[in-house]
Protein backbone atom coordinates (compact mmCIF):
# COMPACT_ATOMS: atom_id res chain seq x y z
CA UNK A 1 0.00 0.00 0.00
CA UNK A 2 1.01 3.44 -0.58
CA UNK A 3 2.53 5.44 2.42
CA UNK A 4 -0.12 8.88 3.08
CA UNK A 5 1.91 11.50 2.63
CA UNK A 6 0.34 13.28 4.54
CA UNK A 7 0.06 10.70 7.35
CA UNK A 8 4.27 10.62 6.74
CA UNK A 9 4.49 14.50 7.45
CA UNK A 10 2.27 13.95 10.57
CA UNK A 11 4.87 11.01 11.99
CA UNK A 12 7.36 13.63 11.68
CA UNK A 13 6.10 15.68 14.24
CA UNK A 14 6.35 12.96 16.51
CA UNK A 15 10.12 12.85 16.21
CA UNK A 16 10.15 9.75 14.12
CA UNK A 17 11.12 11.13 10.61
CA UNK A 18 11.85 14.60 11.36
CA UNK A 19 9.74 17.65 12.65
CA UNK A 20 5.78 19.39 11.45
CA UNK A 21 3.22 20.39 13.75
CA UNK A 22 1.29 18.19 15.46
CA UNK A 23 -1.91 16.13 14.03
CA UNK A 24 -4.65 18.18 14.09
CA UNK A 25 -8.00 16.36 15.34
CA UNK A 26 -12.18 17.41 15.45
CA UNK A 27 -13.84 15.37 17.74
CA UNK A 28 -17.84 14.80 17.34
CA UNK A 29 -19.97 13.19 20.39
CA UNK A 30 -23.39 11.62 20.61
CA UNK A 31 -24.83 10.19 23.29
CA UNK A 32 -25.19 9.82 26.18
CA UNK A 33 -22.81 10.87 29.66
CA UNK A 34 -20.76 8.06 29.46
CA UNK A 35 -20.07 8.69 25.59
CA UNK A 36 -19.03 12.37 27.04
CA UNK A 37 -16.58 11.20 29.50
CA UNK A 38 -15.08 8.87 27.38
CA UNK A 39 -14.43 11.81 24.74
CA UNK A 40 -12.90 13.59 27.39
CA UNK A 41 -10.60 10.55 28.00
CA UNK A 42 -9.67 10.72 24.22
CA UNK A 43 -8.75 14.07 24.28
CA UNK A 44 -6.54 14.06 27.12
CA UNK A 45 -5.17 10.64 25.03
CA UNK A 46 -4.58 12.79 22.25
CA UNK A 47 -2.95 16.03 23.92
CA UNK A 48 -0.67 13.40 25.74
CA UNK A 49 0.59 12.47 22.42
CA UNK A 50 1.22 16.45 21.58
CA UNK A 51 -2.04 16.61 19.05
CA UNK A 52 -4.22 19.23 19.05
CA UNK A 53 -7.99 19.75 18.21
CA UNK A 54 -9.61 21.55 16.17
CA UNK A 55 -13.39 23.27 15.44
CA UNK A 56 -13.81 21.83 12.01
CA UNK A 57 -13.16 18.85 10.36
CA UNK A 58 -11.76 21.37 7.23
CA UNK A 59 -8.82 21.94 9.19
CA UNK A 60 -8.07 18.38 10.64
CA UNK A 61 -6.17 15.19 9.43
CA UNK A 62 -7.84 13.41 12.16
CA UNK A 63 -11.40 13.39 12.80
CA UNK A 64 -13.48 11.34 15.19
CA UNK A 65 -16.71 10.32 15.76
CA UNK A 66 -17.86 8.92 18.91
CA UNK A 67 -20.97 7.30 19.21
CA UNK A 68 -24.19 6.09 20.71
CA UNK A 69 -25.59 3.28 19.27
CA UNK A 70 -28.89 3.17 22.40
CA UNK A 71 -31.06 4.28 20.08
CA UNK A 72 -32.23 3.88 16.15
CA UNK A 73 -32.07 7.94 15.63
CA UNK A 74 -28.90 8.21 17.25
CA UNK A 75 -27.13 5.78 14.86
CA UNK A 76 -28.88 7.33 12.09
CA UNK A 77 -27.42 10.49 12.85
CA UNK A 78 -23.54 9.29 13.11
CA UNK A 79 -24.31 7.36 9.37
CA UNK A 80 -25.58 10.68 7.74
CA UNK A 81 -22.15 13.06 9.77
CA UNK A 82 -19.79 10.19 8.44
CA UNK A 83 -21.11 10.24 5.00
CA UNK A 84 -20.90 13.79 4.70
CA UNK A 85 -17.26 13.42 4.71
CA UNK A 86 -17.02 11.28 1.23
CA UNK A 87 -16.22 14.43 -0.71
CA UNK A 88 -13.72 15.40 1.90
CA UNK A 89 -11.77 12.77 1.68
CA UNK A 90 -11.31 12.42 -1.95
CA UNK A 91 -10.26 15.48 -1.72
CA UNK A 92 -7.78 14.98 0.61
CA UNK A 93 -7.34 10.82 0.99
CA UNK A 94 -4.93 11.20 3.47
CA UNK A 95 -7.70 12.68 6.41
CA UNK A 96 -8.25 9.71 8.82
CA UNK A 97 -11.93 8.97 9.67
CA UNK A 98 -12.35 7.11 12.69
CA UNK A 99 -16.12 5.51 14.23
CA UNK A 100 -15.64 4.71 17.98
CA UNK A 101 -18.07 4.05 20.50
CA UNK A 102 -20.67 1.93 20.76
CA UNK A 103 -21.95 1.53 17.10
CA UNK A 104 -18.31 0.55 16.57
CA UNK A 105 -18.16 -1.92 18.87
CA UNK A 106 -21.81 -3.31 17.53
CA UNK A 107 -20.49 -2.73 13.99
CA UNK A 108 -16.81 -3.24 14.10
CA UNK A 109 -15.70 -4.72 10.28
CA UNK A 110 -19.43 -4.56 9.03
CA UNK A 111 -19.36 -0.65 9.36
CA UNK A 112 -15.73 -0.55 7.41
CA UNK A 113 -17.53 -2.21 4.44
CA UNK A 114 -20.86 0.08 4.53
CA UNK A 115 -18.55 3.34 4.56
CA UNK A 116 -15.67 2.97 2.12
CA UNK A 117 -14.40 5.98 3.03
CA UNK A 118 -14.09 5.15 7.01
CA UNK A 119 -10.43 4.03 8.07
CA UNK A 120 -10.89 3.29 11.68
CA UNK A 121 -13.28 0.94 13.85
CA UNK A 122 -12.09 1.69 17.76
CA UNK A 123 -14.02 0.34 20.78
CA UNK A 124 -14.90 1.62 23.87
CA UNK A 125 -12.12 -0.14 25.70
CA UNK A 126 -9.32 0.37 23.27
CA UNK A 127 -9.16 4.00 23.75
CA UNK A 128 -5.47 3.91 25.01
CA UNK A 129 -4.98 2.30 21.79
CA UNK A 130 -6.05 5.41 19.77
CA UNK A 131 -2.81 7.21 18.92
CA UNK A 132 -1.19 4.28 17.91
CA UNK A 133 -3.96 3.02 15.55
CA UNK A 134 -4.19 6.21 13.77
CA UNK A 135 -0.61 6.32 13.55
CA UNK A 136 -0.36 3.31 11.64
CA UNK A 137 -3.61 5.14 9.79
CA UNK A 138 -1.33 7.71 8.77
CA UNK A 139 1.31 5.67 7.88
CA UNK A 140 -0.50 4.02 5.34
CA UNK A 141 -1.51 0.90 7.21
CA UNK A 142 -5.30 -1.51 5.80
CA UNK A 143 -8.07 -0.12 7.67
CA UNK A 144 -8.49 -1.41 11.02
CA UNK A 145 -11.34 -2.38 13.30
CA UNK A 146 -9.95 -2.80 16.97
CA UNK A 147 -13.12 -3.75 19.42
CA UNK A 148 -12.18 -6.01 21.97
CA UNK A 149 -13.22 -6.32 25.39
CA UNK A 150 -10.60 -5.90 28.46
CA UNK A 151 -12.04 -8.44 30.47
CA UNK A 152 -8.62 -10.40 31.19
CA UNK A 153 -7.42 -7.42 32.76
CA UNK A 154 -10.00 -4.08 33.05
CA UNK A 155 -8.38 -1.12 32.94
CA UNK A 156 -10.22 2.61 33.32
CA UNK A 157 -8.87 6.07 32.24
CA UNK A 158 -7.55 8.35 35.04
CA UNK A 159 -8.39 11.63 34.45
CA UNK A 160 -5.72 14.47 33.59
CA UNK A 161 -7.52 17.70 35.23
CA UNK A 162 -5.91 20.93 34.16
CA UNK A 163 -5.94 23.90 37.04
CA UNK A 164 -7.87 26.43 35.34
CA UNK A 165 -9.90 24.42 32.55
CA UNK A 166 -11.35 22.04 34.95
CA UNK A 167 -15.23 22.16 34.73
CA UNK A 168 -17.30 22.80 37.73
CA UNK A 169 -19.01 19.45 37.21
CA UNK A 170 -16.69 16.71 36.19
CA UNK A 171 -17.73 12.75 35.65
CA UNK A 172 -15.93 10.07 36.81
CA UNK A 173 -16.69 6.47 35.79
CA UNK A 174 -17.15 3.76 38.63
CA UNK A 175 -17.44 0.56 36.58
CA UNK A 176 -18.26 -0.19 32.80
CA UNK A 177 -20.49 -3.17 31.04
CA UNK A 178 -24.19 -4.82 32.37
CA UNK A 179 -25.44 -7.87 33.54
CA UNK A 180 -29.12 -7.19 33.57
CA UNK A 181 -29.83 -8.34 29.59
CA UNK A 182 -33.22 -6.18 29.75
CA UNK A 183 -34.70 -6.87 26.32
CA UNK A 184 -34.38 -3.66 24.38
CA UNK A 185 -31.09 -3.23 25.66
CA UNK A 186 -28.15 -3.09 23.42
CA UNK A 187 -25.10 -1.77 25.93
CA UNK A 188 -24.26 -5.38 26.95
CA UNK A 189 -23.36 -6.15 23.80
CA UNK A 190 -21.40 -2.99 23.11
CA UNK A 191 -20.01 -2.43 26.89
CA UNK A 192 -19.69 -5.90 28.01
CA UNK A 193 -20.30 -7.31 31.16
CA UNK A 194 -19.95 -5.13 34.24
CA UNK A 195 -16.19 -4.68 35.90
CA UNK A 196 -15.95 -2.35 38.51
CA UNK A 197 -13.17 0.60 39.00
CA UNK A 198 -11.51 -0.31 42.45
CA UNK A 199 -12.43 2.31 45.10
CA UNK A 200 -9.19 3.76 45.45
CA UNK A 201 -9.21 4.59 41.67
CA UNK A 202 -12.30 6.32 42.18
CA UNK A 203 -11.04 8.46 45.07
CA UNK A 204 -7.83 9.48 43.73
CA UNK A 205 -9.67 10.49 40.42
CA UNK A 206 -12.72 12.50 42.21
CA UNK A 207 -9.64 13.79 44.75
CA UNK A 208 -7.47 14.85 41.65
CA UNK A 209 -10.31 16.81 39.98
CA UNK A 210 -11.39 18.52 43.27
CA UNK A 211 -7.62 19.70 43.57
CA UNK A 212 -7.76 20.93 40.10
CA UNK A 213 -11.20 23.15 40.97
CA UNK A 214 -14.27 20.90 40.34
CA UNK A 215 -16.77 21.40 43.00
CA UNK A 216 -19.04 18.48 41.87
CA UNK A 217 -18.85 15.08 40.47
CA UNK A 218 -21.41 13.10 38.71
CA UNK A 219 -20.61 9.29 39.32
CA UNK A 220 -21.15 7.53 36.15
CA UNK A 221 -21.54 3.62 35.25
CA UNK A 222 -24.34 1.98 33.14
CA UNK A 223 -25.91 0.28 36.63
CA UNK A 224 -23.83 2.57 39.09
CA UNK A 225 -25.71 0.70 41.87
CA UNK A 226 -24.72 -2.32 41.55
CA UNK A 227 -20.90 -1.38 42.43
CA UNK A 228 -18.90 -3.84 44.26
CA UNK A 229 -15.15 -3.71 45.66
CA UNK A 230 -13.57 -6.52 47.97
CA UNK A 231 -12.15 -3.62 49.82
CA UNK A 232 -15.29 -2.31 51.37
CA UNK A 233 -17.32 -3.62 53.77
CA UNK A 234 -19.76 -6.76 53.04
CA UNK A 235 -23.61 -5.51 52.91
CA UNK A 236 -24.68 -8.61 55.39
CA UNK A 237 -28.20 -8.11 54.60
CA UNK A 238 -29.34 -11.09 52.84
CA UNK A 239 -30.80 -8.88 50.13
CA UNK A 240 -29.51 -10.37 47.25
CA UNK A 241 -29.74 -7.30 45.06
CA UNK A 242 -28.23 -4.93 47.78
CA UNK A 243 -24.61 -3.51 46.61
CA UNK A 244 -21.60 -1.75 47.94
CA UNK A 245 -22.47 1.25 45.89
CA UNK A 246 -23.85 2.99 49.82
CA UNK A 247 -20.24 2.22 50.88
CA UNK A 248 -18.52 3.59 47.95
CA UNK A 249 -20.88 6.76 48.58
CA UNK A 250 -19.82 6.98 52.57
CA UNK A 251 -15.61 6.54 51.52
CA UNK A 252 -15.82 9.90 48.92
CA UNK A 253 -18.16 11.53 51.47
CA UNK A 254 -15.23 10.93 54.00
CA UNK A 255 -12.11 11.46 52.41
CA UNK A 256 -12.62 14.59 49.76
CA UNK A 257 -15.04 16.99 52.14
CA UNK A 258 -14.10 19.62 49.89
CA UNK A 259 -16.28 18.16 47.46
CA UNK A 260 -19.28 20.39 47.17
CA UNK A 261 -21.58 17.93 45.23
CA UNK A 262 -21.81 14.13 44.74
CA UNK A 263 -24.76 12.61 41.51
CA UNK A 264 -25.14 9.56 40.14
CA UNK A 265 -26.13 7.85 37.06
CA UNK A 266 -28.08 5.69 36.33
CA UNK A 267 -29.07 3.44 38.85
CA UNK A 268 -31.07 0.53 38.07
CA UNK A 269 -33.97 0.23 40.08
CA UNK A 270 -33.23 -3.24 41.51
CA UNK A 271 -30.29 -1.91 44.03
CA UNK A 272 -32.09 0.82 45.04
CA UNK A 273 -32.12 -0.69 48.42
CA UNK A 274 -33.29 0.41 51.96
CA UNK A 275 -29.52 0.97 52.73
CA UNK A 276 -29.01 3.43 49.61
CA UNK A 277 -32.12 5.91 50.86
CA UNK A 278 -30.41 5.30 54.41
CA UNK A 279 -27.30 6.79 52.86
CA UNK A 280 -28.88 9.66 51.13
CA UNK A 281 -30.53 10.57 54.23
CA UNK A 282 -27.35 10.65 55.87
CA UNK A 283 -24.74 12.25 53.37
CA UNK A 284 -25.35 16.20 52.88
CA UNK A 285 -23.08 16.19 50.03
CA UNK A 286 -25.37 13.72 47.73
CA UNK A 287 -27.95 15.61 45.59
CA UNK A 288 -31.71 15.62 46.62
CA UNK A 289 -32.16 14.26 43.09
CA UNK A 290 -31.91 10.98 41.73
CA UNK A 291 -32.55 9.69 38.17
CA UNK A 292 -34.14 6.61 38.94
CA UNK A 293 -35.23 4.67 34.92
CA UNK A 294 -38.34 2.79 34.87
CA UNK A 295 -39.30 2.47 31.45
CA UNK A 296 -42.80 1.52 31.83
CA UNK A 297 -45.71 1.36 34.27
CA UNK A 298 -46.92 -1.99 33.11
CA UNK A 299 -46.11 -5.21 34.85
CA UNK A 300 -46.84 -7.17 31.55
CA UNK A 301 -44.38 -4.96 29.74
CA UNK A 302 -41.75 -4.83 32.32
CA UNK A 303 -41.87 -8.70 32.70
CA UNK A 304 -41.58 -8.38 28.78
CA UNK A 305 -38.73 -6.12 28.85
CA UNK A 306 -36.46 -8.15 31.63
CA UNK A 307 -37.20 -5.33 33.84
CA UNK A 308 -36.79 -7.83 36.80
CA UNK A 309 -38.84 -5.68 39.31
CA UNK A 310 -42.56 -4.96 39.25
CA UNK A 311 -44.66 -1.90 39.31
CA UNK A 312 -45.35 -2.60 43.18
CA UNK A 313 -41.65 -2.72 43.44
CA UNK A 314 -40.52 0.10 41.58
CA UNK A 315 -43.15 2.58 43.52
CA UNK A 316 -42.06 1.64 47.04
CA UNK A 317 -38.53 1.65 46.65
CA UNK A 318 -38.83 4.98 44.72
CA UNK A 319 -40.76 6.66 47.67
CA UNK A 320 -38.20 4.91 50.17
CA UNK A 321 -35.93 7.53 47.91
CA UNK A 322 -37.91 10.26 48.19
CA UNK A 323 -38.34 10.17 51.54
CA UNK A 324 -35.01 10.40 52.15
CA UNK A 325 -35.19 14.20 52.04
CA UNK A 326 -38.06 16.33 52.39
CA UNK A 327 -37.17 18.05 48.96
CA UNK A 328 -36.26 14.88 47.07
CA UNK A 329 -36.89 14.71 43.73
CA UNK A 330 -36.79 12.40 40.89
CA UNK A 331 -36.89 11.50 37.42
CA UNK A 332 -36.90 8.97 34.97
CA UNK A 333 -36.64 7.11 31.47
CA UNK A 334 -39.47 5.98 29.75
CA UNK A 335 -40.08 4.15 26.44
CA UNK A 336 -43.19 4.00 24.62
CA UNK A 337 -44.45 1.10 21.79
CA UNK A 338 -43.02 -1.29 23.11
CA UNK A 339 -43.67 -4.45 21.20
CA UNK A 340 -47.07 -5.62 22.18
CA UNK A 341 -47.84 -2.75 24.36
CA UNK A 342 -51.84 -1.80 24.40
CA UNK A 343 -53.84 1.06 25.64
CA UNK A 344 -53.99 -0.13 29.24
CA UNK A 345 -49.91 -0.54 29.41
CA UNK A 346 -49.49 2.94 28.35
CA UNK A 347 -52.31 3.76 30.59
CA UNK A 348 -50.49 2.30 33.16
CA UNK A 349 -47.41 4.46 32.52
CA UNK A 350 -49.13 7.97 32.76
CA UNK A 351 -50.78 6.55 35.80
CA UNK A 352 -47.34 5.68 37.30
CA UNK A 353 -46.09 8.78 36.33
CA UNK A 354 -48.58 10.46 38.05
CA UNK A 355 -48.12 8.20 41.16
CA UNK A 356 -43.97 8.93 41.65
CA UNK A 357 -44.46 12.26 40.95
CA UNK A 358 -41.70 12.56 38.17
CA UNK A 359 -40.37 16.37 37.98
CA UNK A 360 -38.76 15.43 34.41
CA UNK A 361 -38.04 12.07 32.35
CA UNK A 362 -36.23 11.79 29.25
CA UNK A 363 -39.11 9.62 27.07
CA UNK A 364 -38.50 7.21 23.76
CA UNK A 365 -40.11 5.79 21.06
CA UNK A 366 -39.15 1.84 20.97
CA UNK A 367 -36.63 0.98 18.18
CA UNK A 368 -35.29 -2.48 17.54
CA UNK A 369 -31.90 -2.65 18.05
CA UNK A 370 -29.40 -5.39 17.13
CA UNK A 371 -28.62 -8.53 19.02
CA UNK A 372 -31.34 -7.65 21.68
CA UNK A 373 -33.90 -10.62 22.24
CA UNK A 374 -37.01 -8.01 21.68
CA UNK A 375 -35.81 -7.55 17.87
CA UNK A 376 -37.38 -11.05 17.82
CA UNK A 377 -40.65 -9.39 18.94
CA UNK A 378 -43.01 -8.23 15.97
CA UNK A 379 -42.70 -4.21 16.51
CA UNK A 380 -46.58 -4.20 16.28
CA UNK A 381 -47.31 -0.71 17.32
CA UNK A 382 -47.42 1.71 15.01
CA UNK A 383 -45.60 4.87 14.17
CA UNK A 384 -48.19 6.98 14.39
CA UNK A 385 -49.66 5.55 18.04
CA UNK A 386 -45.92 5.78 19.10
CA UNK A 387 -46.04 9.59 18.31
CA UNK A 388 -49.32 10.18 19.67
CA UNK A 389 -48.66 8.50 23.55
CA UNK A 390 -45.08 9.99 23.41
CA UNK A 391 -46.88 13.47 23.23
CA UNK A 392 -48.87 12.13 25.65
CA UNK A 393 -46.38 11.55 27.92
CA UNK A 394 -44.77 14.95 27.78
CA UNK A 395 -47.67 16.91 28.22
CA UNK A 396 -47.88 14.71 31.65
CA UNK A 397 -44.23 15.87 32.81
CA UNK A 398 -44.64 19.19 31.31
CA UNK A 399 -47.65 20.15 33.75
CA UNK A 400 -45.82 18.50 36.66
CA UNK A 401 -42.60 19.67 35.90
CA UNK A 402 -44.22 23.41 35.67
CA UNK A 403 -46.10 23.02 38.83
CA UNK A 404 -42.99 21.78 40.58
CA UNK A 405 -40.91 24.34 39.41
CA UNK A 406 -43.77 27.30 40.38
CA UNK A 407 -43.53 25.87 43.52
CA UNK A 408 -40.44 26.88 44.22
CA UNK A 409 -41.03 30.71 43.10
CA UNK A 410 -40.36 32.62 46.24
CA UNK A 411 -37.51 30.49 47.96
CA UNK A 412 -34.27 30.66 48.64
CA UNK A 413 -32.38 28.41 46.99
CA UNK A 414 -28.62 27.33 47.00
CA UNK A 415 -27.38 27.20 43.51
CA UNK A 416 -23.84 25.83 42.43
CA UNK A 417 -22.90 28.18 39.36
CA UNK A 418 -21.18 25.87 36.39
CA UNK A 419 -20.69 29.14 33.63
CA UNK A 420 -22.69 30.65 30.69
CA UNK A 421 -26.08 31.27 30.98
CA UNK A 422 -27.56 30.37 27.69
CA UNK A 423 -30.71 33.10 28.22
CA UNK A 424 -27.76 35.44 27.24
CA UNK A 425 -29.95 38.50 27.84
CA UNK A 426 -28.33 40.46 30.53
CA UNK A 427 -28.99 44.56 32.13
CA UNK A 428 -26.00 47.03 31.55
CA UNK A 429 -23.25 46.08 33.51
CA UNK A 430 -24.35 42.78 34.31
CA UNK A 431 -24.19 39.50 32.98
CA UNK A 432 -25.68 36.29 32.98
CA UNK A 433 -24.45 32.81 34.59
CA UNK A 434 -26.48 29.63 35.45
CA UNK A 435 -26.00 26.46 37.66
CA UNK A 436 -27.91 24.05 40.01
CA UNK A 437 -29.76 23.85 42.55
CA UNK A 438 -29.06 20.44 45.02
CA UNK A 439 -32.01 19.08 43.46
CA UNK A 440 -31.06 19.83 40.12
CA UNK A 441 -33.13 22.59 38.79
CA UNK A 442 -31.34 25.11 36.68
CA UNK A 443 -31.45 28.59 37.34
CA UNK A 444 -30.38 31.65 35.40
CA UNK A 445 -28.70 34.47 37.54
CA UNK A 446 -27.62 38.05 36.30
CA UNK A 447 -24.36 38.89 38.23
CA UNK A 448 -22.34 41.98 37.93
CA UNK A 449 -20.17 41.32 34.79
CA UNK A 450 -16.73 41.67 36.54
CA UNK A 451 -17.93 38.92 38.68
CA UNK A 452 -16.02 35.42 39.15
CA UNK A 453 -18.90 33.25 40.37
CA UNK A 454 -18.21 29.72 38.26
CA UNK A 455 -17.91 27.04 40.53
CA UNK A 456 -19.17 29.11 43.56
CA UNK A 457 -22.27 28.42 45.92
CA UNK A 458 -24.76 31.49 45.45
CA UNK A 459 -27.51 32.16 48.00
CA UNK A 460 -30.31 33.07 45.44
CA UNK A 461 -34.13 33.86 45.78
CA UNK A 462 -36.17 32.48 42.77
CA UNK A 463 -38.23 35.11 41.56
CA UNK A 464 -40.06 33.24 38.12
CA UNK A 465 -40.72 29.90 36.84
CA UNK A 466 -39.52 29.10 32.93
CA UNK A 467 -40.84 25.87 31.36
CA UNK A 468 -37.82 23.95 31.74
CA UNK A 469 -35.83 26.22 34.51
CA UNK A 470 -35.61 28.88 36.98
CA UNK A 471 -35.17 32.55 37.27
CA UNK A 472 -33.07 33.58 40.20
CA UNK A 473 -31.56 36.93 41.73
CA UNK A 474 -28.76 37.43 44.00
CA UNK A 475 -29.69 38.04 47.71
CA UNK A 476 -30.08 41.77 47.77
CA UNK A 477 -27.09 41.80 50.45
CA UNK A 478 -24.87 39.98 48.57
CA UNK A 479 -25.75 41.89 45.63
CA UNK A 480 -25.00 45.58 47.05
CA UNK A 481 -21.64 44.19 48.64
CA UNK A 482 -20.73 43.03 44.94
CA UNK A 483 -21.51 46.73 43.81
CA UNK A 484 -19.41 48.09 46.23
CA UNK A 485 -16.31 45.78 45.20
CA UNK A 486 -17.02 47.03 41.94
CA UNK A 487 -16.75 50.69 42.34
CA UNK A 488 -13.15 49.83 44.24
CA UNK A 489 -11.81 46.91 41.87
CA UNK A 490 -9.73 47.04 38.99
CA UNK A 491 -12.40 46.23 36.05
CA UNK A 492 -9.58 43.79 34.95
CA UNK A 493 -10.03 41.41 38.28
CA UNK A 494 -12.49 39.43 38.96
CA UNK A 495 -14.36 39.87 41.61
CA UNK A 496 -15.39 37.64 44.84
CA UNK A 497 -18.92 36.51 45.38
CA UNK A 498 -20.63 36.24 48.90
CA UNK A 499 -22.68 33.90 49.97
CA UNK A 500 -24.29 34.42 53.41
Amino acid sequence: MTPRLDGLAALEGRGELGYSPPVRYYLETFGCQMNVHDSDRMEEVLHAHGWQNTPTPDEAELVIFNTCSVREKAEQKLRSEVGKLAPLKAARPALVIVVAGCVAQQEGERLLKQIRHLDLVIGPDNIPELPKLVTSQLGGSPKTARTEFDLVETHFLASSPQGGKTPVSAMVTTMKGCDERCSFCVVPYTRGPERYRPVDEIIADIARWVEAGSREVLLLGQTVDSYRDSSLPSPNTGDPDESQFPFLLKRIAKEIPTLARLRYTSPHPRHATPSLARTHAELDVLAHHVHLPVQSGSDRILKRMIRRYTREEFVERARRLLAARPDMTMSTDIIVGFPGETDDDFEATLSLVREVGFTALFGFKYSPRPHTPAKKLADDVPEVVKAERLARLFAVIEEQGATHLQSLVGTSQEVLVEGASKMSRAEMGLRRVQGRTVRNEIVHIEVPREAHVEGQLLNVDVVRANKHSLEGQIERENLARFRRASQSESPRRALPIFAS
